[in-house]
């Protein structure tokens, strides 16, 4: 079983878990590229500014972590497993219940229309996952991520690894050297998510 404190000090190295499957085995990973989104450059679309003015979606913090990362560890449309193992949901159930987790959860209509949880430490915030059952919905949590993140000071969004919604995004791959250098900036600044 994994450790509270096994993934607080790989994550200060720059490793995060993934399972093959919801039973699978944890490994670490360390990409040689890692996905990061520059927070002084972020810029949503017009069409994502639109749908952020609009007030479709209510958006909240921490008001239900284990909806989120359930909702984030079901399989995608077009894949049959998922990352996000028993073992890693309980893991971050924990750092949850400790502080250190955290979730952003966009509603429409008063359910749950998506979100996306991660890590913070220091002035890092590690994005884990997002997920959305409306249009728009994980873009619109994300959005406000960003904003909630340079608002209270913080230096480094890790994506962890590069996919099209998150180039979307505005996410960038760095080398790995680069984002332990981000890292190390980051960890040594206190800054508390909430």
């Amino acid at each position: 079983m994994i450790r509270v404190e096994d993934v607080l000090r790989a994550y200060r190295h720059g490793f995060f878990p993934m399972a093959e499957s919801r039973d699978g085995e944890v490994s670490w990973c360390q990409p040689y590229q890692r996905a990061v989104v520059p927070l002084d450059t972020f810029h949503p679309s017009r069409s994502l500014r639109r749908i952020l003015r609009s007030d479709e979606f209510s958006v909240t913090i921490n008001t239900d972590f284990e909806a989120v990362i359930r909702a984030c560890s079901m399989p995608r449309a077009s894949e049959d497993e998922t990352w996000l193992s028993e073992e890693i949901i309980q893991v971050f159930l924990k750092l949850h219940r400790i502080g250190v987790a955290h979730s952003v959860e966009c509603r429409q209509d008063g359910e749950l229309a998506g979100g996306l949880y991660g890590m913070a430490m220091g002035s890092a915030f590690f994005g884990e996952s997002m997920f959305f059952r409306r249009p728009h919905a994980s873009k619109v949590a994300f959005c406000h991520l960003v904003a909630y993140l340079r608002h209270k000071g913080f230096s480094l969004l890790d994506a962890q690894i590069m996919n099209p919604h998150l180039e979307m995004l505005g996410a960038v791959e760095i080398a790995h050297e680069e984002y332990m250098k981000l890292l190390d900036e980051a960890l040594v600044k206190k800054i508390h998510f909430i």
